[in-house]
């Protein structure tokens, strides 16, 4: 597989909306010889006019029926451009920058945007053979808002900063979840969730981990932040903090701020994104095959 898949690679591949139906029909039946429905063999033939193939003995397929661009008058090739750009992109692209380069109104790039987040989010589900493994970072970061780390953490605040707690396998794959506080009622059973008991865990020196971790079985180390320390050996949180890092530039420099009820959506995003950097030019080919597996989901 190639390093890049370049604007003018996607254009010859996808260069009409007869294409883009073609490939979400390929997804959907496979390279199949008969009617999905009735199971005559014979050549699938396109009905102009509309998203749909009929067989010899006129059986009617509609290819985007239940997925996410089931009824979307936006046409396929805008759709398959949007996926194309949010994969091309480290940061992400902007409900304004979709807009501008589609040509269709703000609400209908908002909605794109975030039909194809919940894809992503879907595609690093399936990617997931189980809970992570082996040696797991773990470790929250706060994002917005203007109160510190160490006063939410102490006090909380609804109206303040947002929480993300996050888990990456050394080498391996990230998955993040927003939560409501940094107590051992919301950090806890979403580690026990995703990271297999008997795992290793790597994290900083917050009480809750200390605590409870090594009692649900759990090999667990930490660093201290507060006196400095950031790496002992191979215990640290750097490959998290990286992510973070990227996360919010990502977030201020194309999206200036999201709300957090919609955040969950943008992490899932860049987690797409680093779940797939070992093949950065298969991103879009990944998310496109996860076309047919995800349907319509009305925007919030």
């Amino acid at each position: 597989m190639a390093d890049k898949y370049t604007r003018k690679q996607f254009q010859a591949q996808y260069p009409d909306d007869a294409a883009c139906l073609l490939a979400i029909l390929e997804r959907r039946y496979g390279n199949a010889e008969a009617c999905p429905k009735c199971g005559i063999v014979g050549k699938l033939t396109r009905i102009e006019g509309r998203r749909a193939f009929a067989c010899k003995e006129g059986c009617h397929i509609y290819p985007c029926a239940g997925t996410i661009f089931d009824h979307s008058p936006t046409p396929l090739t805008d759709w398959f451009y949007a996926m194309y750009l949010m994969t091309a992109t480290r940061n992400g692209v902007s409900a304004k920058e979709l807009q501008r380069q589609l040509g269709v109104t703000y609400k209908c790039a908002w909605r794109i945007g975030h039909q194809l987040r919940i894809l992503m989010n879907a595609r690093a589900k399936a990617q997931q053979d189980g809970p992570l493994s082996g040696h797991v970072e773990v470790d929250e970061t706060f994002i917005g808002g203007r109160k510190s780390r160490t006063q939410i953490r102490r006090h909380g605040d609804k109206h303040s900063k947002a929480i993300v707690l996050g888990m990456v396998e050394r080498c391996g794959n990230f998955v993040g979840k927003v939560v409501k506080s940094t107590g051992k009622m919301r950090l806890i059973p979403e580690v026990m969730e995703n990271v297999a008991i008997g795992s290793r865990i790597s994290s900083d020196e917050w009480n809750v981990y200390k605590r409870f971790l090594p009692s649900l079985g759990y090999k667990h180390s930490y660093v201290t932040h507060s006196a400095g320390e950031y790496v002992r050996g191979d215990v640290h949180t750097n490959t998290l903090e990286g992510f973070w890092s990227h996360l919010k530039r990502g977030i201020r420099s194309t999206h200036v701020s999201v709300s957090k009820q919609h955040l969950q959506k943008y992490v899932d995003e860049f987690a797409f994104r680093f779940n797939n950097r070992d093949q950065p030019a298969d991103m879009f080919r990944r998310l496109l095959a996860q076309v047919s597996k995800v349907p319509h989901v009305a925007a919030e």
